[in-house]
This record gives C-alpha cells, sequence and structure tokens, in this order.
C-alpha cells in the first residue's frame, strides 16, 4: 500500500479528462473551487477536445494522465467528470511510472476501472470522490461535500455517518476489517475476466450506481456472486443507487434486489453511505483499512494520505 502525500496550500494540482469531455462552464466553475481551497490548477492538454463521446483518443487521454504523474510539480491529479472512456486506456498506462510518483488520484464513476487497474499495478491508494466539472461545477455545492474535500490537506481517519448524518442501516450483521475497495457497479463487473479484475476476498467491498433498473442491478450482483466476488468480502457497504428504478410492471424494487444479495452473500453489509451520485458527496479513499461495525452502524477508514 503507497499512500500519497496530502496537499498543502499553494500546491499546484492537475485536472485531467479520462472519459468524456467536460462543459466548459462547469469546468471554471469547479476549478474555481479549486482555487478558492487554495490550489494553482494546471488543466490536462486534451481536457476540452472531442472525439466522438471521448475528450481525445485514448492516446491522447493516456499521455495527460502521464504528464501530470510525470511533472513534479503536479501535486494531485483530479478528473473533471465522467461518462465512458476510461477502460480504454487501461493498457496504455505507464503503471510503473504511476508508481515511482504517487500522488492524489480522484474521481468515480467510470474512473472506479482506473481505481482497480492503478490498485492492481501500483498499490497506490487512489480517492473515489466528486469530481471537477460534474460535481464541483454546480450551482450550487452540498457544504459536506465541501468538507470531505478537505481530507486532501489533512491525514486525519474518517468515521461515517459523518456529521449529523443518520448511523448506516444494517442488512446483515457483524464487524469487518479489512482494505477498502469498489466503486461504480457497473465498471467493477466490467472488470471481470480481464487483467484488471476487481479483487474482493479479505476487503470491504463499496458499491454505488445510477441510471440502472433494478434488473440490471440484479444482472451485475448475480454476476459479482457468481464470480465469488461478494461472499469472499470481508464485509459490503453500500453508497448511492441514484434513480435505479423503473416503470416496468411486474418489477422488484431496487430495495429487494440489494437485500436478496446482501443476504445470500451473508457478510456483514450497511447501506446508507452518501458517496456517489449524490449530494452530499463524500470522498474516500480506496486501499486502505477499514473496519465496518453494523451495531454502531458505522465505517471507519484510515486516511489516504501521508
Amino acid at each position: 500500500m503507497i499512500k500519497p502525500m496530502k496537499l498543502m496550500k499553494g500546491d499546484t494540482v492537475g485536472v485531467v479528462a479520462p472519459a468524456g469531455t467536460p462543459k466548459r462552464q462547469a469546468l471554471e466553475k469547479g476549478v474555481q473551487f479549486l482555487v478558492e481551497s487554495g490550489l494553482q490548477v494546471q488543466l490536462g492538454e486534451h481536457v476540452h477536445k472531442e472525439w466522438g463521446y471521448l475528450a481525445g483518443s485514448d492516446e491522447e487521454r493516456a499521455e495527460d494522465l502521464h504528464r501530470m504523474f510525470r511533472d513534479r510539480e503536479i501535486k494531485a491529479i483530479f478528473c473533471a467528470r465522467g461518462g465512458y472512456g476510461s477502460a480504454r486506456m487501461a493498457t496504455l498506462l505507464d503503471y510503473s511510472l504511476i508508481s515511482k510518483n504517487p500522488k492524489i488520484f480522484w474521481g468515480y464513476s467510470d474512473i472506479t476501472f482506473l481505481h482497480l487497474a492503478i490498485a492492481k499495478n501500483t498499490g497506490l491508494v487512489t480517492f473515489h470522490g466528486p469530481m471537477i466539472a460534474s460535481d464541483f461545477g454546480r450551482e450550487s455545492i452540498d457544504p459536506d461535500t465541501r468538507e470531505s474535500f478537505q481530507q486532501v490537506f489533512s491525514d486525519q481517519q474518517q468515521s461515517f455517518p459523518y456529521g449529523g448524518h443518520p448511523p448506516l442501516q444494517t442488512v446483515v450483521d457483524g464487524l469487518a476489517f479489512g482494505r477498502l475497495t469498489g466503486g461504480n457497479l457497473t465498471l467493477m463487473t466490467s472488470t471481470l475476466g480481464t487483467p484488471y479484475e476487481i479483487e474482493t476476498t479479505g476487503k470491504i467491498l463499496f458499491m454505488e450506481e445510477i441510471n440502472e433498473e433494478p434488473r440490471s442491478v440484479d444482472r451485475m450482483l448475480n454476476q459479482l456472486l457468481l464470480a465469488g466476488k461478494l461472499q469472499n468480502a470481508a464485509g459490503i457497504v453500500l453508497g448511492d443507487f441514484h434513480d435505479c428504478t423503473t416503470e416496468d410492471k411486474p418489477s422488484f424494487e431496487l430495495a429487494e434486489v440489494l437485500e436478496h444479495y446482501l443476504k445470500v452473500a451473508n457478510r456483514p453489509a450497511v447501506h446508507g453511505l452518501k458517496a456517489g451520485h449524490c449530494s452530499p458527496n463524500f470522498g474516500i479513499p480506496l486501499g486502505v483499512n477499514a473496519i465496518l461495525d453494523t451495531n454502531r452502524g458505522q465505517l471507519q477508514i484510515d486516511n489516504g494520505v501521508r
């Protein structure tokens, strides 16, 4: 496990677009958030490029990421948005370069594939957190989302529920300890059978999703179960499953689908972590040790920076 260095006020950070092209106005507003946080910002060369639904070719997007890891003046790398395309450049990345230049790498949704690929090939702790254009570029930002971003400046541990939020809701009782892994359900499932396949044995598995019907969530969870990824985990934490509904009848409700697979897996499990396509959207480090205590409805996560 390699922890990146925490940021200091005045540090320069980079913004890249490993998937889709961000909207200019949203990106400008998100960059302003970084500036107001005391950081200087450098944009990737191809962050505004449009190539189909991608922000440049696979080679261009990979080179933007390489350039940020290579530049010693850049202390952290933040993703502008998700969409689709991160997995297309996984085989192009220089993991030796990333390993030799550890720094904060931050994003979520489609970026999940890169979190898992980087973890498997380098051991670098990365961050599942709100993105510069699609989250910090909104008209208003939830105060808790803002506060959660401050973890990049501190080596303090995190504990959820955060602030005055209610306890996490127990689905399967138990106590679990292990390194935190996971991210977006669709992207985790897409790693199966690839060199970047998610490893869950003895780990606490975090999952979130957006805009998938209950039957699609069912299909993906069933695939993870058949692959041994759910029942081999030490524990399971569900984040936000935004707009995962259907008007088709008959259908199971999302809650029924989730509860079914968590109970079949029979690992300590909770839901209600505000991480994913939601507001507030808490940033969490992946690859660090965590403790899940369902009796307290609490998830404790080790610091992600040093």
